[in-house]
């Protein structure tokens, strides 16, 4: 027996597997803001990737004699920016970085965060009290400062931004899985493998991580967003990715200058991180629903 006995106090422990059956996959149909926002992710991704190579202009192409040209005035649908690049280009191009950097980000955070809160939940003891005042400490500091500090002493790069998220998003993480495993530690089926003998490797990684996978994924869903929005507000300080590599952040930085004359430059960068973040925030709330054996169908 896994997650089978459920009781009114046990929340987000179903597996995966949940999500996709009937009663699961009405619930999250019934959010209608989470399929909007997984709609959204769907087609902002494909956007990304694909559109780039259907546009007749490159993120870089410079068309000097159509500078500022605004958005639905001729070939350039969404207008260009100072040096007459197309806005199009460098949004979508801009959407490869800022949600490669968003989706490596959470899951290096995600893989952090499990393991720390894995071993504190299930050892608990020394060694977890250990880990998790580790952890308060780290969430002592003010995640912004704490962004800002260490990449004022890096080498601005995409793998290096990703590095510097994972490594001040994962925190949250461990504390929802320690919090899941200590709960999860005290069922039937975990004192039954406890009883006949199985290794901790083996009751950590079988027994109890598949159990507490629900929340594991709406904390990922949520990651993502937050991985997004840290790295546009690090790049809009100048911190993050450099140009001429566009993001979202960065387009945002150099639009500065010309909100009253182009404000097009400002909106339309803006537009896509509040739509990409908002549509994983969506998400992660249908998922918690969707998944959560409390929630039940009328």
């Amino acid at each position: 027996m896994k997650a089978g006995d459920l009781d009114g106090t046990d929340a987000l422990m179903l597996p995966p597997s949940a999500f996709w059956n009937r009663p699961g996959f009405k619930r999250f149909g019934r959010h209608k803001l989470a399929v909007f926002g997984a709609v959204s992710i769907v087609i902002l991704t494909l956007a990304c990737v694909i559109g780039p190579w259907l546009l007749p202009y490159t993120d870089t192409f410079i068309d000097i004699r159509a500078r500022f040209a605004p958005p639905f005035s001729g070939p350039h649908l969404l207008g260009t920016d100072p040096l007459g690049r197309d806005i199009l280009a460098r949004l979508l191009m801009a959407g490869r970085i800022s949600l490669a950097v968003g989706f490596s980000a959470m899951l290096i955070a995600m893989a952090i965060g499990v393991c720390v809160g894995l071993v504190a939940g299930f050892y608990e003891g020394v060694l977890g009290a250990a880990l998790m005042r580790f952890v308060d400490a780290m969430l002592c500091f003010p995640s912004i400062f704490l962004l800002l500090a260490i990449s004022a002493l890096i080498q601005p790069s995409v793998p290096s931004i990703v590095m510097l998220i994972a490594a001040t998003s994962w925190m949250e993480v461990a504390r929802i899985v320690e919090a899941q495993i200590r709960s999860l530690k005290t069922r039937e089926f975990a004192q039954a493998a406890i009883s006949f003998g199985a290794s901790d490797r083996r009751i950590m990684f079988r027994e109890l991580l598949p159990n507490a996978i629900a929340p594991i994924v709406v904390a990922a869903t949520l990651n993502v967003a937050h991985a997004i929005l840290a790295e546009s507000y690090i790049s809009f300080l100048g911190y993050g990715i450099q140009p001429p590599t566009p993001s979202w952040g960065n387009m945002l930085e150099s639009a500065q200058s010309y909100l009253t004359s182009a404000p097009w430059l400002a909106i339309l960068p803006g537009l896509a991180i509040t739509l990409s973040v908002t549509s994983f925030n969506f998400v992660g709330d249908g998922l918690r629903d969707a998944l959560d054996p409390r929630m039940e169908l009328p």
